[in-house]
């Protein structure tokens, strides 16, 4: 009897998450002799969540001795000079792409931080990458108490990223959504104008609300003619 395997064909692919429980992430900490740096083997790529930004905290602590490339998750209340001096701890070096900024601000909240939030790193001469994350900044709870988050808000948290990047000369490099295949309903408005009644529906997320496999394609569609330059 003959067994016939597909070829496996390698292919390349990264792993991201929160570093959040620092005792988990130290026990995957190595030092790779060949460059005589640390690294967390846990993943390529951490970040350091919104409420862990504290330049004197433990977390920010971490993640200046390891040479993985980190995010930062940027948001209301922190101002432009405390996110340099957070950058000047986390990447004295100024190494080009070493640090991405993941801004998550809120719809109402974007035009009062981002603008200012641009220009201190741009002043300050950090090469940082910039990704958008219209997810977070936009959870809401509803009338009966379930976490949601509403698909107009999203859409317009990313076309003022877009705008105000554009308006300071700076790219936008990225884009943060939490979605799914599957048609749940754990986000408001969109293509099916999902509304609060209707969030028991198939409300499946373990954490956070997701968009749903059309308010996906659809944010997707924006996203691409805002690449281009066009209106959405």
């Amino acid at each position: 009897m003959s067994t016939h395997y597909e070829e496996f064909v390698p292919v390349e692919f990264f792993t991201s998450h929160e570093g959040l429980h620092l005792s988990y992430e130290e026990a995957l900490t190595r030092k790779v002799e060949k460059s005589g740096l640390f690294y967390n083997l846990g993943a390529h790529f951490l970040w350091i969540g919104y409420r862990t930004t504290c330049k004197e905290g433990a977390h920010v602590e971490y993640f200046r001795g390891i040479a993985n490339p980190i995010g930062i998750k940027v948001g209301p209340g922190l101002s432009g000079q405390d996110l340099v001096d957070l950058l000047k701890v986390l990447d004295p070096e100024k190494i080009p792409g070493k640090i991405t900024l993941i801004t998550r601000f809120g719809a109402q909240k974007i035009y009062d931080w981002l603008p200012a939030h641009i220009r201190a790193v741009q002043k300050a001469r950090h090469k940082v990458v910039w990704l958008s994350d219209p997810m977070h900044g936009n959870t809401e709870i509803s009338k009966n108490f379930i976490k949601k988050r509403n698909y107009d808000n999203i859409l317009s948290e990313l076309q003022s990223a877009f705008k105000i990047h554009r308006n300071e000369g700076q790219e936008l490099n990225g884009v943060h959504l939490e979605l799914t295949g599957d048609n749940v309903t754990e986000c408001t408005g969109g293509p099916d104008n999902i509304v609060d009644s209707e969030l028991l529906n198939n409300y499946t997320t373990a954490c956070d609300p997701r968009l749903n496999k059309s308010q996906s394609l659809e944010i997707v569609r924006h996203v691409a003619q805002l690449l281009r330059g066009k209106s959405s």
